[in-house]
């Protein structure tokens, strides 16, 4: 019996025996292969749908705890870059890739309701001293103006919502919209210089840019007293927050940090397929990689309106979150170095994503090249600096400097990326053979995480009128961290907790390797009672096993190449067969309880990134 007829007698025993329950679902699109080999379930597919499970319902839980009927967040509302709109929303941080690695429906379903209420809330919320926001802190359905730190951090359920309803109208529309306010399409928010290339201002939105120096006010927001509340920073008075910021008043002109602004159009362009996008993503990242190559190698952190890299004074150093900018701690009365540059990093991995074009990871071997030929020994020990200022470079810290030296290397796969990255993470170990167990340990890990968060939610006694929008991020549930490692082969640049050398991000979109869907449902999401492991990543296949847990149901899983459908298969070997294939995209299926390990051969970046699901593709 050949496994083809193996599967079909599989599903006609699950669709006629009454015992087995109701019909399964017949699938229009045939398999490119069946899977029926016997596997037991193993723990670490048995750990994945638990982890799946759990953090699914410890979501709505946690929605229906902070969360009112019209998906308000329930806080004390304020403006303010420590406690803002931007927090509200980072409650649901990571929910869309839960639903889209195969959470429940439900997850969907309350990630939107909130999205949709905190855009209500926002725009209704207004401030009385700050002017930024009297009229409401959104317009437009965006914020009304904020630096791209705090813009990326609020769009991060945003960026990630086409994972699972690419056609949804209100998403395509905002998709468009929210990218005129940077492309230049809008003539209302003027944030783009079309002629120099540059964002004009680091605080901006969609009223435009902000073209004065910017005060604590703006930062801090309108007046209040900030007893009993949790607060990131320290303060105990609202002296403290203004005092926090009292230094971030250079804001006029671009930044790296508006670079993020390219995850908003790279949505709009995986929706539309539109050249204008595309355009003016590389238009931009193109202009920043030529101010670096004439600034040493160096990314600058200042470009003033006529596009003069450091002004008339040459001070590329400058600006607000700048490589010169240490401000005073006013809790801890120390200078503390907040140089942000590093999470550009973001906009040129979408850069090489829409193209794979290596010139937009060179700019970043460049610059840790120059940083690291800036080494000097202290007490014995070599040490390279991590800030610049009007003194030359400052803050030395053991070296070499490899900042995102491991996003570098997932990108590039480069085995030279691999030898200057920071490889010491046990996910990393796994690939390399160094640590078989993680598979198991990881998800462990996270399920033990999610049961000290709900516990500690149990015995949280803050009311909305006793917490920041800031307060629970702790206690957000989902914990998808190891899943994306382990079932797509994906960095996770959003919480790169995997390697200290990478900046934590806000915004990004999704760097995988695989990516699941199921047929039958037509959802995005590994189908139920299905595991996936990928085992080995290299530029030019991609190794995982899958299985079907399930002992007597079949299971129809889709994978695609890479998180937007931006690699091509060209080939499948399964226990030893090889199969040639053309496509970004194949059908299993996996006969129940059965499995087997699949080496995919690949052209990595052949293709142009979409959010359409497969079956929009055929």
């Amino acid at each position: 019996m050949n496994r083809r007829t193996l599967l079909k007698s599989a599903c006609a025993v699950a669709t006629l025996s009454p015992v087995l329950g109701a019909a399964l679902p017949v699938v229009a699109k045939a398999a490119d292969a069946v899977i029926a080999t016997p596997m037991a379930p193993p723990e670490w597919a048995l750990l994945q749908r638990e982890a799946l499970r759990v953090e699914s319902e410890a979501v709505e839980v946690f929605y229906n705890r902070y969360f009112d009927d019209r998906g308000y967040f329930q806080c004390f509302e304020r403006w303010g870059a420590n406690d803002g709109p931007d927090d509200a929303i980072e409650n649901c941080n990571e929910w869309p890739l839960l639903h889209a690695l195969g959470g429940s429906d439900r997850v969907r379903e309350l990630y939107t309701k909130a999205y949709e209420g905190h855009l209500k809330q926002y725009t209704e919320a207004k401030t009385v001293e700050t002017p930024i926001a009297r009229e409401g802190m959104y317009y437009r359905e965006f914020p009304v103006m904020n630096d791209w730190q705090h813009l990326s951090e609020g769009l991060s359920v945003f960026n990630l919502m086409g994972l699972s309803a690419p056609n949804d109208p209100a998403f395509q529309a905002r998709a468009r919209r929210f990218s005129g306010f940077y492309t230049g399409e809008d003539k209302e928010a003027k944030n783009y210089d079309p002629k120099r290339k540059i964002i004009r201002s680091m605080i901006n939105g969609s009223k435009g840019p902000q073209l004065r120096k910017a005060t604590a006010l703006d930062w801090a927001g309108d007046p209040f007293d900030p007893t009993g509340f949790f607060m990131e920073h320290g303060e105990s008075t609202y002296q403290e927050t203004l005092d926090h910021y009292v230094d971030y008043t250079d804001v006029v002109g671009d930044s790296p940090l508006n670079l993020q602004s390219t995850s908003l159009v790279m949505n709009a362009y995986m929706i539309s397929g539109e050249r204008k996008y595309r355009d003016w993503i590389t238009t931009y990242l193109d202009a920043w990689i030529d101010r670096a190559k004439r600034n040493g190698h160096i990314l600058p952190s200042y470009v003033d309106l006529k596009g003069r890299i450091g002004g008339p004074k040459k001070e590329w150093w400058g600006n607000v979150y700048g490589w010169g900018f240490s401000p005073i701690d006013p809790v801890s009365g120390k200078r503390e170095d907040r140089n942000r540059v590093p999470r550009a990093i973001v906009a040129f991995l979408n850069a090489y994503l829409l193209t794979g074009d290596d010139k937009y990871l060179q700019v970043w071997r460049d610059q840790n090249a120059a940083i690291n030929a800036q080494a000097k020994s202290i007490d014995g020990v070599s040490s390279v600096p991590t800030m610049y200022g009007k003194d030359g470079w400052y803050s030395y810290r053991p070296g070499p400097y490899r900042t995102n030296g491991l996003d570098i290397w997932y990108m590039s796969m480069r085995p030279d990326d691999f030898a200057r990255a920071d490889t010491n993470h046990p996910w990393i170990d796994y690939l390399t053979g160094k640590n078989p167990a993680y598979p198991v340990t990881a998800v462990r890990g996270a399920l033990d995480s999610v049961r000290r968060k709900m516990g500690d939610l149990a015995k949280d006694t803050t009311t909305k009128e006793t917490r920041l929008a800031d307060a629970l991020l702790k206690f957000n549930p989902a914990e998808v961290t190891p899943l994306l490692h382990l079932m797509c082969g994906a960095i996770h640049i959003a919480r790169p907790t995997w390697s200290k050398t990478s900046a934590p991000q806000g915004g990004a979109l999704l760097y995988a390797r695989l990516r699941y869907f199921d047929p039958v449902k037509r959802r995005a999401g590994i189908p139920d009672d299905v595991g996936a492991l990928v085992s080995e990543l290299s530029d030019l296949a991609t190794t995982v096993t899958l299985v079907n847990t399930h002992p007597f149901r079949t299971r129809t899983v889709t994978v695609q190449a890479g998180g937007y459908g931006e690699h091509q298969f060209t080939a499948m070997t399964i226990d030893g067969k090889v199969q040639a294939l053309n496509s970004n995209q194949v059908t299993l299926d996996l006969a129940p309880g059965c499995g087997t390990t699949i080496r995919f051969a690949h052209k990595r970046h052949a293709n142009a990134p979409t959010l359409s699901h497969p079956w929009d593709r055929v």
